[in-house]
């Protein structure tokens, strides 16, 4: 089971990730009381998948648009981006459009090839959640937030890049 550091700590994962190819019957009959569905299952079964009054969450391909929940962010409790492979940072974009553009202020959770290296930008853009495969040193992977002691650039965090602050 993967392991799960959620606002800087380790913590229990209870979100159960829907394939991308199953169907609603499939989502629906998972033991889970909450079920992170792929966006595309949201597109066309949203009103079915909240009336099985389970907590849903969406998760994005890196490809995905992550406007296409601009009328939702609402009324998720989480959003996951995946990053496929470490060569492919669309995901980074997803997550910076849903905190800044779309006001998304629930969990955000970083899904797929989660690299330590990568973790401390993923915060940046607004990531407070990170989903660790098993190949991942959790603990090592915590440190991975006090790599850096400042940024340059504006972030989510910060929206003042460095030279604004002095």
């Amino acid at each position: 089971m993967p392991k799960l550091i959620k606002d800087g700590k380790l913590s229990k994962n209870l979100w159960h990730l829907v394939p991308k190819e199953a169907d609603l019957a499939e989502a629906v009959a998972i033991s889970s009381d909450h079920l992170l569905v792929h966006i595309s299952l949201w597109r066309e079964h949203k009103s079915e998948l909240f009336a099985f009054n389970k907590n849903i969450g969406v998760w994005m391909d890196s490809d995905d648009d992550a406007y296409e929940l601009a009328n939702d962010v609402n009324d998720l409790s989480l959003i996951a981006v995946n990053f496929p492979v470490f060569k492919d940072g669309r995901s980074f974009s997803n997550a910076a459009i849903l905190r800044l553009r779309l006001s998304f202020n629930r969990e955000l959770r970083a899904i797929g090839d989660v690299l330590r290296d990568q973790m401390f930008y993923m915060k940046k853009c607004g990531i407070n959640s990170f989903e660790l495969s098993d190949t991942v040193d959790a603990e090592e992977a915590l440190a991975a937030f006090t790599d850096f002691a400042d940024n340059y650039q504006s972030t989510v965090e910060d929206p003042a890049p460095l030279f604004r602050r002095r």
